[in-house]
């Protein structure tokens, strides 16, 4: 984590779900406990009405201070916001692992934010001049968020627009993010019932090089961590590519290969053991 306060207890390079939910919401919060999200982030942001803002603060406090089977980090409300700092202040005397900046459009608001916080920031770009400023935004993180929705509403698209359009921003996030070397992480999937178009969405997002998703539905833990997880057939092949490599190029499998595919297959080996 380049530039950050404090280190991550987490490997985020590790997570392929994060599971996002109410804070206002003490059932979703009980059964994500026993959920298999690698992530879960309770939300005082859009999630969450204006009335209930404090209680929601309050009840993420209280949740994060339980014992959990997987990290938990707090979704605060953006600058600007009149709940801004006071949700800081609640993330700086939590025990979440980290925290997400939601709307991050510059270095400068992020580095507040986490020097405020004291606590790894998840910055999500979902505005243009938040794409913009990915390159800046990435070394001042524990990692980058797509917000998917929040970008296409910024862009003006037809709701009923593909993913095409923001492909190119997508890649930008992406790229921020290696250059940073810090994990990044695709949007969400809307159509619940969709499990098929879900599936689609999260190889598109790991083919684009991101490292898993955000989710909004439990259903989508599962298939999230398959697609984003190294299949047996991968793991094999790489633990066969290493085995044959000796220190040039050399043909593998009907294959060129050199350094950087053994180091491509020892990171698949080191994501299966995490």
């Amino acid at each position: 984590m380049s530039g950050a306060e404090g280190k991550s207890d987490i490997d985020l390079f590790a997570v392929r779900s994060l599971l996002f939910l109410p804070a206002s919401n003490p059932r979703a919060i009980e059964k994500a406990r026993g959920l298999d999200a690698d992530l879960v982030v309770l939300d005082l942001e859009d999630a969450v009405k204006p009335a209930d803002k404090s209680a929601a603060r309050s009840a993420a406090v209280e949740a994060v201070a339980s014992e959990w089977r997987q990290p938990v980090a707090i979704r605060v409300n953006g600058a600007g916001t009149e709940w801004h700092s006071l949700d800081l202040d609640a993330v700086a005397g939590s025990a979440a692992s980290a925290f997400v900046i939601p709307r991050a459009s510059s270095a400068h608001l992020v580095r507040e934010a986490r020097e405020a916080a004291g606590k790894p920031a998840l910055a999500m770009i979902e505005t243009a001049a938040g794409v913009l400023a990915a390159a800046g935004i990435a070394p001042e993180t524990a990692g980058l968020i797509a917000g998917t929705n929040d970008l296409r509403a910024d862009l003006r698209l037809p709701l009923a627009a593909t993913r095409e359009p923001i492909s190119a921003s997508l890649q930008m996030i992406v790229l921020a993010a290696r250059a940073a070397g810090v994990p990044v992480f695709d949007g969400v999937f809307n159509g619940l019932s969709d499990a098929e178009g879900f599936e689609a969405e999260c190889q598109d997002g790991r083919n684009l090089g991101f490292d898993g998703k955000s989710l909004i539905h439990p259903s989508q833990i599962d298939p999230c961590n398959r697609i984003f997880g190294p299949s047996e057939t991968e793991i094999e092949r790489a633990r066969k590519l290493i085995g044959a490599f000796d220190g040039g190029a050399e043909r593998f499998e009907d294959e060129m290969i050199e350094r950087m595919h053994v180091e491509a297959a020892r990171r698949v080996l080191e994501r299966a053991k995490s």
